[in-house]
C-alpha cells in the first residue's frame, strides 16, 4: 500500500510518501510546497498553491490513501485559524483527487516513530532516518510528513482489522448526566 503524509503549514507543508508491505516500510518520496515568498496579504493565492501542490504530488506518486496532522489550537487565534485554512486545501486536494484521508495529532505520530509524545523535530528526523533506511535526515517538515504515513501505516493497519472483526451499532438511546453518555 502507498501512503502519502502530509504536515500541512501555511508556510510550508511537508509531504512523504511510502510504501507499506506488511511490517516492511519503503521509502518513495519527500519535499516540502512553499509559500513563504509570496506576500502574507495574499492568502487565496497561498491556499491555491498548496491545493495544486497535493494534487499534483497525488497525481504524480499514486498513493493509495493519505495522514494528514490535526491542527493544534496554538497560543495565537489568528495563526490557528491561518494553519486551519492551509489544512484545509490540502484536505480539498486528497478528497478530490478521492483518497481516503487518515488524521493524527503531533502527539499520536511522535509517540508511533519515537516512543513518547514530547519529542523533539531532530529526534523525529533521526527515528525516520532509520525506519525508512534512509541516506541522510530529512527536512523537518518532510520528516513530519513521513511519521504520519508511518503511523497510518501501522495504526491503519490495526484498525482495519478492527473493523474488519467486528460492526458498530449505533446506540438506540443514552443518558446525559454532566455531559456525559452512559
Amino acid at each position: 500500500m502507498r501512503i502519502l503524509g502530509i504536515d500541512p503549514g501555511l508556510r510550508t507543508t511537508g509531504f512523504g510518501v511510502i510504501e507499506s508491505e506488511g511490517s516492511r516500510l519503503r521509502y518513495v518520496a519527500s519535499g516540502t510546497i512553499k509559500t513563504e515568498t509570496m506576500p502574507m496579504a495574499s492568502l487565496p493565492a497561498r491556499l491555491k498553491v498548496i491545493f495544486d501542490g497535493v494534487r499534483e504530488i497525488a497525481a504524480r506518486y499514486e498513493p493509495h490513501c493519505a495522514s494528514v496532522e490535526i491542527v493544534f489550537v496554538n497560543v495565537n487565534p489568528q495563526s490557528t485559524l491561518l494553519l486551519g485554512q492551509a489544512r484545509g486545501a490540502a484536505l480539498t486536494a486528497l478528497v478530490t483527487a478521492e483518497l481516503a484521508v487518515a488524521e493524527y495529532t503531533a502527539l499520536q505520530m511522535k509517540k508511533a516513530i519515537v516512543g513518547h509524545g514530547q519529542a523533539r523535530k531532530e529526534q523525529v528526523q533521526e527515528m525516520v532516518m532509520r525506519l525508512l533506511a534512509l541516506p541522510g535526515l530529512p527536512g523537518k517538515d518532510a520528516a513530519d510528513a513521513l511519521g504520519l504515513a508511518i503511523c497510518h501505516a501501522h495504526a491503519g493497519a490495526s484498525l482495519a482489522a478492527l473493523a474488519r472483526s467486528t460492526t458498530l451499532a449505533p446506540r438506540s438511546h443514552a443518558q446525559y448526566r454532566r455531559g456525559r453518555t452512559y
